[in-house]
């Protein structure tokens, strides 16, 4: 019996709050990147709705509930794909929607922000500078401080991807999940240990930005005090206790990938998927290609959770 924060009845409920532009992607063997990688490869595609990534999904019962509350305003701190999300959602109910991120965030990710109607702020510094302000405005202002893997809302929206996994009735065994502050490795890994309990769930992290995977392998939180990766979307320093506690209970795994690894993942996924993903979506890819007798033989779905990637920087990535 699993013991979290996450819930299975109030994960099935979530999907009538979600706009039906995020729900039901798709999900398909991908046989040229399977013949590839050695294993049988499913895809299951976050990134063809209006903010590209799957944080919509969670977006989507946050703007809800503030709506229900009365709230008229919220503010978050975001690398770029939570902010497009809010800012998406929030407009949609009437909610101002503010974002602080950082001034090295992808310039696609600011602009998209800007275009969604969201007020956004830049801070110098990383992603945990950007929190530290949100934190500011949300007290100074009196508004929704809306916070990625810790408000349980942007979790269990994650989790209605493991949903949409356990009823497709597929005969993979392996999910692989981007591991970053945690909400979908959360969500989807709880939905998958509940339901299809046989499914090893590994969560995948860059090297250079390594708190929630040490710290899951530590079971306890790790800090570090700087990250060093292209991969921004997972990119934080200080994991969440609440968050580390779900994702002790319904991990499998949590595993470590090189900078060109992921490169060669968002590589092959143009290749032989004819994906153009941001380097967090490839994480999947590069754990495979780091240890590719673990997956041998193996069927895996990897979860392609975002594609807002700026693109002189992505043809930089992957030119050969």
């Amino acid at each position: 019996m699993l013991t979290t924060r996450l819930d299975l009845a109030r994960i099935r409920a979530a999907r009538r709050d979600v706009d039906p532009v995020f729900l039901d992607t798709p999900l398909y063997e991908c046989d040229a990147l399977g013949r590839r990688l050695g294993c049988t490869v499913s895809i299951k595609l976050e990134t063809a709705n209006p903010v590209r990534s799957f944080k919509g999904r969670g977006t989507e019962l946050v703007a809800t509930l503030l709506t229900g509350q009365g709230r008229t305003a919220a503010v978050c701190a975001s690398a770029g794909n939570l902010g497009q999300a809010l800012g998406w959602s929030g407009h949609r109910r009437g909610l101002d929607v503010t974002v602080v991120a950082t001034r090295g965030a992808p310039a696609v990710k600011l602009e998209r922000i800007r275009a969604l109607g969201a007020e956004l702020e830049l801070v110098d510094g990383d992603f945990e500078m950007a929190r530290e302000r949100a934190v500011s405005i949300a007290r100074q202002r009196d508004v929704r401080l809306v916070e990625d893997s810790l408000d349980i809302e942007t979790c269990e929206g994650a989790a209605t991807i493991g949903l949409e996994l356990a009823d497709a009735g597929s005969s993979f065994d392996t999910v692989l999940v981007a591991l970053g502050g945690g909400a979908m490795a959360t969500g989807v890994g709880y939905v998958l240990k509940t339901l299809s309990p046989a499914v090893e769930v590994i969560c995948v992290q860059p090297l250079g930005a390594p708190a929630m995977t040490r710290s899951w392998h530590e079971r306890r939180v790790v800090t570090t005090a700087s990250t060093d990766t292209i991969a921004d979307g997972v990119a934080g320093r200080y994991p969440i206790p609440a968050v580390l506690d779900d994702l002790l209970q319904v991990a499998d795994d949590a595993v470590l990938v090189g900078e060109a690894s992921i490169v060669a993942g968002m590589r092959m996924l143009l290749e032989h998927a004819g994906l153009v993903v941001e380097p967090s979506a490839a994480l999947g890819v590069a754990a495979v290609l780091e240890d590719p007798d673990r997956f041998a033989g193996r069927h895996l779905v990897t979860i392609i959770c975002g594609s807002n990637v700026d693109l002189a920087a992505y043809h930089r990535w992957v030119r050969t």
